[in-house]
């Protein structure tokens, strides 16, 4: 019986945990391509004046399947540890801590934020019961839920700034996947966890390598290839060849060459809308218009490196304030216990599209916006500057406005007519999804597949209804 040849396309975490997964219970021939000269897509690490520094703020989240745990804490051993969770969110002008506690909100909040507040929960006892609309919207969703104090001060301002729409404008989806205290209900739980005595397992901690985030997807590329895999890395696909409703062979160009993979199964972890563009033949103008109406929102990373030793106590602010234009600051040496001594890195995140003028600035106005939101925060950058580094990332998140999931199941739809293929992870399936979400499809797809090469569609199908309750996790 010959192997089954299966191409992963992609080598992000989703892709890499789909080799290793495929290498370790020898289920074929596995060849993995990325167009980038290193493993992680947006989930990898890079090394920035001594420090390793990820491409935003990224933990390895409790919930992880217990499964996909157990392999990465043989892969990485004490590297993997357990941090503290520190962060907080800028509301009103005042620090609240994140995740939140309750002492910490009684005495921080606003009073008058606390008594819309508490003005919302009775309106919402009064109408217990009454539901969204069912043409609902990302905006009626929450208000419903959560009242209109916190919509208008906390979600609402921060959905305009990472996604660059109006609440209004987005999907329903948008709140059930990516809000996971849609509801006093939900909040009250996610307050309690910091109760001593309340606390459920892993509440307050996550899990982050200690050289990096990166280290994740660099151990499992490691693994692959220790078990057979080939991953060509600076490969860019070019082509799906098909026929007959199979891929046959991608097609990828490495270094002004054009090479050809054959395939009996092509595993895509590509943007979806990019994943169809590339196939040959191509699809119906209708599957190409679908493509073109689903939206990613791009990301710039803002790297400040300072000559300090720490620029605070939190690995994460969170800014939903409309005045400020980056959503989020990191500072990597807050994450792991490594990091080189009298020298810190600040990474602000700013959502932007690629047509915005924030995508063209250069390194230095860039730098200076950063400096002057933080000025404006009441944390001003004092140290002297070493260095200004910037990341663009084109596809950062999934824009759910309202009407996407007409375009997303021509596309989805259009791709499972073929027998072999599949398209997985967050790019792959245009969700939010933290990486223990994106691992578990990896670890799902090859239980789909099996030694003969046989893959079992309806299986993968009952896994999609579980990936689509997936609730991302901050």
């Amino acid at each position: 019986m010959t192997a089954p040849r299966i191409v992963v396309l992609g080598a992000g975490p989703t892709g890499l945990g789909a080799a290793y997964r495929l290498t370790r219970r020898q289920r074929g021939a596995v060849t993995v391509c990325e167009q980038a000269r290193v493993v992680g897509g947006n989930a990898g690490s890079f090394e920035l004046a001594g420090q390793h520094v990820d491409y935003g703020s990224h933990r390895l989240h409790p919930a992880c399947d217990p499964a996909v745990l157990r392999d990465l804490r043989a892969l990485l051993g004490d590297d993997l540890q357990t941090r503290p969770r520190h962060g907080r969110i800028r509301l009103r002008g005042r620090w609240i801590h994140f995740p939140l506690k309750p002492v910490d909100l009684a005495l921080r909040l606003p009073p008058d934020f606390l008594a819309g507040v508490g003005r919302d929960v009775l309106a919402k006892l009064g109408r217990r019961g009454a539901a969204a609309p069912e043409d609902a919207t990302f905006a009626d969703v929450l208000e419903a839920g959560l009242g209109r104090t916190i919509c208008r001060d906390f979600y609402f301002p921060y959905a305009r700034k990472v996604w660059g729409c109006a609440p209004t404008e987005l999907a329903a989806t948008q709140a059930r996947r990516r809000v996971g205290a849609s509801s006093f209900a939900k909040l009250a739980r996610k307050v309690a966890a910091a109760v001593p005595g309340l606390r459920p397992e892993g509440a307050g901690t996550f899990y982050y390598p200690r050289k990096g985030y990166g280290q994740i997807s660099r151990a499992l590329f490691d693994a692959a290839v220790a078990g057979g895999a080939a991953v060509h890395l600076e490969a860019a696909v070019r082509a799906v060849a098909h026929a007959g409703g199979r891929a046959l062979a991608v097609r990828y160009e490495r270094d002004g060459v054009l090479h050809t993979v054959e395939a009996d199964h092509v595993w895509s972890t590509l943007p979806l809308t990019l994943l169809v563009r590339v196939l040959d033949p191509a699809p119906p103008p209708p599957v190409l218009e679908a493509a073109s109406a689903l939206e990613f929102r791009a990301m710039i990373l803002v790297y400040l490196v300072l000559e300090q030793e720490r620029f605070s106590e939190y690995d994460a602010h969170y800014f939903p304030e409309s005045g400020l234009r980056i959503s989020r600051l990191s500072e990597p040496k807050n994450y792991s216990t490594l990091g080189p001594a009298g020298r810190t890195v600040l990474c602000a995140e700013l959502p932007c599209g690629r047509t915005d003028g924030e995508w063209g600035l250069g390194d230095a106005q860039l730098g200076q916006l950063v400096v002057d939101d933080l000025e404006r925060t009441g944390l001003p950058v004092r140290a002297p500057i070493k260095e200004i580094v910037i990341r663009r990332l084109p596809h950062a998140y999934p824009i759910y406005r309202r009407g996407f999931e007409s375009h997303f199941a021509v596309l989805d739809g259009y791709i499972d007519g073929f027998d072999n293929v599949l398209t997985l992870g967050r790019q792959g399936l245009f969700v939010h999804d933290n990486t223990h979400h994106a691992l578990a499809m990896a670890y799902a797809a090859v239980e789909c597949l099996a030694a003969d090469g046989a893959f079992d569609r309806a299986r993968w199908h009952g896994y999609r209804r579980v990936f689509d309750s997936h609730v991302v996790e901050d």
